[in-house]
């Protein structure tokens, strides 16, 4: 049994349980309902019903927006063989993105966000408080709905980044969100895209009216610690002036260093607190203004959070690649020529009482060849001062060199 619901119309649990009652009698196997409202964890019902009556029927929903997801996925990004079922698909998406089709895409936190971000701004809420409970609830409708569009775009699955403990009980993650939002009045977020570098957290500050986004990055095992801030500066060229940076190093505690991308490209030493210190992580921080409208448009809070997730991915992380270390290599089988020895009377370049006017001339005395005879000793028998034909007798009574 299918049922449907457009617009604002919202599924009740009574008319949901009696469908239920209904397809068990039949032997029907399950109950899908399909309409705007968007399940905050993927595969759970937006509506509660009575778990008794889901022991023999299952009950399965779908949000406009992830149809219309799934369809442009598959006839934009994977293709469709046939021309005339790529037609009627094409026609389906055609209707579904017209305004009057009733499949709205979410625009709205709900009637209680405008208490409820006074109150935090106050700082008066609490967690139990009226209307808390919901504004949380759609913070996580939001981040699904940030996901199913940014994947439409990108053509792969992005996914929430959640436990295993909150897949398996929802309430443990409302109940987190209820606590952040009554002690530091701020509503998170993550989202992980395929192959990107790493999940982007997206955080909602209500009492500063601003929001960011961020992403951790593991800085290169290799070289100095101003070379691996070169290496993220060259990784982010096409991100703005004011994406803050900050540096976490090895066994620290919080960021040793935070600046601007404007002042870190002038000057990378400006992260660089102490050479000594390795640096593991770096984290790049986007923020912005936050809207306070409840519903879409200029100065509305759902399209602050998505102009910034568009703005973050676009111009920072898509242009990022991990860092990888380069391979190894083999060590060389093929043994190395020896080194040419040198003549010890060759080693030395300093002057010698032995060497002549000229490099490479022989001393008096010694023949430069085998059949070269040695000079004829002088007729007055003073010494020979040089070898050459320019050489003078030393005169008498001089002391003998």
């Amino acid at each position: 049994m299918v049922e449907v619901k457009t617009g604002s119309n919202q599924l009740e649990a009574e008319q949901l349980e009696c469908y239920l009652d209904v397809a068990r009698e039949q032997g029907f196997d399950a109950v899908i309902t399909v309409s705007n409202q968007i399940p905050a964890v993927a595969g759970s019902h937006p509506t509660i019903v009575d778990k008794r009556k889901l022991k023999k029927v299952a009950l399965h929903h779908f949000s406009w927006t992830q149809l219309l997801t799934e369809a442009v996925m598959q006839k934009v990004h994977r293709g469709v063989a046939d021309p005339d079922q790529a037609w009627i698909l094409g026609e389906l998406i055609r209707y579904l993105e017209h305004p009057r089709s009733g499949a709205m895409e979410f625009e709205d936190m709900g009637s209680a966000w405008t208490g409820v971000r006074d109150a935090v701004v106050a700082g008066t809420l609490r967690s139990n408080d009226k209307g808390a409970a919901e504004v949380a609830s759609r913070w996580d409708q939001l981040m699904r709905y940030a996901c199913l569009r940014l994947g439409r775009q990108l053509g792969v699955e992005v996914q929430p980044v959640l436990s295993r403990k909150e897949l398996a009980e929802p309430a443990i993650r409302a109940d987190a969100l209820l606590a952040g939002l009554a002690s530091r009045g701020a509503l998170d977020g993550s989202l992980r895209i395929p192959n990107a570098v790493g999940p982007i957290t997206i955080t909602a500050d209500l009492r500063a009216g601003r929001i960011s986004a961020a992403v951790d990055i593991d800085a290169p095992r290799e070289g100095k610690p101003q070379t691996r801030v070169n290496w993220l500066v060259r990784q982010v060229k096409t991100a703005p002036d004011l994406l803050r940076v900050d540096c976490f190093a090895l066994h620290g505690r919080g960021a040793s260093t935070s600046e601007l991308l404007k002042a870190v490209r002038e000057n990378p030493a400006l992260l660089v607190d102490d050479p000594k210190r390795e640096i593991r992580t770096f984290r790049l921080i986007l923020s912005g203004p936050m809207g306070t409208k409840r519903g879409q448009g200029r100065g509305s809070f759902v399209t602050s959070v998505l102009d910034l997730l568009d703005g973050f991915y676009g111009e920072v992380i898509q242009g990022i690649k991990p860092w990888a270390g380069a391979p190894p290599k083999l060590r060389s089988t093929t043994p190395e020529p020896p080194e040419p020895v040198v003549p010890a009377a060759l080693a030395s370049t300093s002057l010698s009482s032995q060497d002549g006017p000229e490099t490479g001339t022989v001393s008096p005395g010694v023949p430069a060849r085998v059949d070269e005879a040695p000079p004829a000793p002088s007729p007055t028998g003073a010494g020979v001062i040089a070898s050459s034909p320019e050489a003078t007798v030393a005169p008498e009574g001089a002391p003998p060199l």
